[in-house]
C-alpha cells in the first residue's frame, strides 16, 4: 500500500463514518478501485484506522464521556446508568457479530451488496424527509434497557455493508421516543462501543498480517486523515441534523449507488 492510498482510506473513514452513508461500503469500493487486495491484511486496516474516529469523537463528547467514566467509579450515577445503557444497546452487535462475521464478509462485502444497501437507505431518507420525525422527544439520561436492546438491534441492520451503522442507530433512537439531538449523541457514544470493540477484534486477529503488509507508517497516516476528517464531519452532522433533514444524504446515497453500478457494470470494479 503506497501512502496517499493510506491517507485516502483515512478521509473515506473519517469523512463517513458518523455521517449516515456507511463508512464501510465506502471504503470497501474505495479499495477496489485503488487496486488493493481483498484480504484480511487489508480489511484489517480498514478497520484498525476507525481508531482516528474513535478518538474525534471521544473529544466531541468529553463532557459526556467524563461523566460515564465518573460512573465507572461510583461518582455519577447518571455516567452508570447511560454506560450500563449502552453495553445493553452494544450486546446484539456483540453476539451477532462473532456468530456471523464469516458469513457476512463472504456473501455481503461486495458491490452489489452494498449499492442494494445505499438504495434502501437513500428511499427511507426520502421517506423520512417528506414526512419528518418530530424532533421533540426524551433526552439520553431517560434511556432505559428495552429501548437501549431495541437501538442495539437496530443497529444489526447495518452489518449489511452500505446501510450505515449511524443512520440505523439513529432511526433506533427516533423510534424508540428519543429526540434527534439525543437519538444523534446516542449514535455516535455506541459508536465508540461497536468501533473499539470491532477495531480491537481485528487488531488481535490480523493484526501481525496488516503490520506485515503495510508496515506501521501508512497505519499511522490513515490514522490521523481518519482522525482529522472525523473531527470535522461529526460537528458538521450533528449541527445539520439539529435544523435540517437527511435529503442531503438521501442524495449521496443514490447518487453513490448510480455510480457504483455504472463502475461495475463497466468492469471498472
Amino acid at each position: 500500500m503506497e501512502l496517499w492510498q493510506a491517507i485516502v482510506l483515512g478521509l473515506v473513514e473519517g469523512l463517513t463514518e458518523f455521517l449516515p452513508v456507511s463508512s464501510t461500503g465506502h471504503l470497501l469500493v474505495t479499495q477496489r478501485l485503488m487496486g488493493l487486495p481483498e484480504d484480511e491484511a487489508s480489511n484489517a486496516f480498514a478497520i484498525a484506522i476507525q481508531l482516528g474516529a474513535i478518538v474525534a469523537v471521544l473529544g466531541l463528547y468529553r463532557a459526556r464521556i467524563q461523566t460515564m467514566l465518573a460512573g465507572l467509579v461510583g461518582k455519577s450515577a447518571e455516567g452508570a446508568k447511560l454506560t450500563r445503557m449502552l453495553l445493553v444497546a452494544f450486546l446484539p452487535a456483540a453476539v451477532l457479530g462473532l456468530l456471523f462475521d464469516d458469513l457476512i464478509e463472504s456473501y455481503l462485502f461486495g458491490p452489489w451488496p452494498i449499492v442494494i444497501a445505499w438504495t434502501i437507505g437513500g428511499v427511507v431518507m426520502i421517506g423520512l424527509t417528506i414526512k419528518p420525525p418530530s424532533r421533540e422527544g426524551r433526552g439520553l439520561d431517560s434511556l432505559d434497557a428495552k429501548s437501549a436492546f431495541l437501538v442495539g438491534l437496530a443497529q444489526c441492520v447495518a452489518m449489511w455493508p452500505g446501510t450505515s451503522r449511524s443512520f440505523a442507530t439513529l432511526v433506533g433512537g427516533l423510534l424508540v421516543g428519543l429526540s434527534m439531538t439525543a437519538a444523534v449523541e446516542l449514535s455516535f457514544l455506541l459508536g465508540l462501543i461497536t468501533l473499539g470493540a470491532a477495531t480491537a477484534y481485528s487488531i488481535v486477529g490480523h493484526g501481525r498480517e496488516m503490520l506485515e503488509a503495510y508496515g506501521p507508517l501508512p497505519l499511522a497516516a490513515g490514522f490521523v486523515a481518519a482522525l482529522i476528517t472525523a473531527a470535522i464531519s461529526a460537528e458538521l452532522m450533528v449541527r445539520w441534523l439539529e435544523k435540517r433533514t437527511l435529503a442531503i444524504f438521501a442524495a449521496w446515497r443514490l447518487i453513490a449507488a448510480a455510480i457504483v453500478s455504472a463502475l461495475v457494470l463497466a468492469n471498472v470494479i
